[in-house]
């Protein structure tokens, strides 16, 4: 009798399993896994930027060919391959696409913000309106927008170096990477933030210290050097003095128990 039921119950699966695919779903026509790596293309790029680029441009036109398919395909009336490259095409949506350039590694810390260009203003109000849009009034962040919100504060560095807003820019753009816990990149905005504007406003240098303290556990050093200008600068509240107070000793004790 168990035999029976189990018997049944695995009939049962299989067609469900089956039935979850559908008539004429492609499934033998997917490219097996070696044809779709075995083909290599000799492009003429040499360094990271190129290649970056390079791959930029295949995604939109991978998107696009997959659109006219979609278009080729409902205009024949293949309601059969037509359903095949929705599918494709949906499923680029779901898969990560990197932005593999950091504006803030490939502009260096020597940067100045010294200049008052329009342009710049412009672009960071709007990246500022874009991010207060992306936190609204509610616990749950808008994250597309805030990735649009930084994506203009890293376009305000790109193409305004001198700008004097690139400090205000970096910091802004500090803060997104952090709420996302990619610390790592968020603390080198921070330090280009008062590496472009020493007497930034921005409470940078802190910033950069409290993320290589607490959350990386790394450059103890840099921390401890950043804590200790912070509070040589002054205007601290009571509450952030006590704690840098307390780091910097404890940071000190650190590195005399390790010498």
């Amino acid at each position: 009798m168990a035999r029976t039921i189990l018997t049944a119950a695995l009939i049962v699966l299989l067609n469900v399993l089956v039935g979850c695919h559908g008539v004429d779903s492609g499934r033998s026509q997917l490219l097996p896994t070696q044809i779709r790596s075995a083909r290599v293309i000799k492009m003429d790029v040499g360094s990271e930027t190129d290649i970056i680029e390079e791959m930029a441009i295949n995604r939109q036109v991978y998107r696009q060919c997959l659109a006219l398919l979609v278009e080729h395909y409902t205009k024949a009336g293949n309601n059969m391959k037509l359903r095949w490259a929705k599918k494709e095409l949906a499923a680029l949506d779901t898969i990560p696409q990197y932005n593999y350039i950091i504006e803030a590694i490939t502009a260096g810390p020597n940067l100045r913000a010294s200049t008052m260009i329009p342009e710049a203003e412009l672009m960071y109000m709007e990246a500022v309106r874009l991010e207060k849009q992306a936190k609204g009034l509610l616990i749950i962040y808008d994250e597309n927008r805030l990735r649009l919100a930084l994506d203009k504060y890293t376009q305000l560095i790109r193409k305004h170096p001198t700008s004097d807003k690139i400090d205000d820019a970096a910091f802004k753009a500090g803060g997104i990477h952090e709420y996302f816990g990619d610390y790592t990149i968020a603390a080198l905005y921070y330090e280009r933030a008062y590496q472009w504007d020493p007497d930034t406003i921005y409470p940078a240098r802190f910033k950069a210290a409290y993320i290589w303290d607490k959350r990386l556990a790394i450059r103890r050093a840099d921390a401890l050097e950043n804590y200790q200008e912070v509070l040589k600068r002054g205007g601290l509240s009571k509450q952030r003095k006590e704690f840098i107070e307390e780091r910097i000793m404890k940071l000190t004790q650190s590195d005399r128990s390790s010498e």
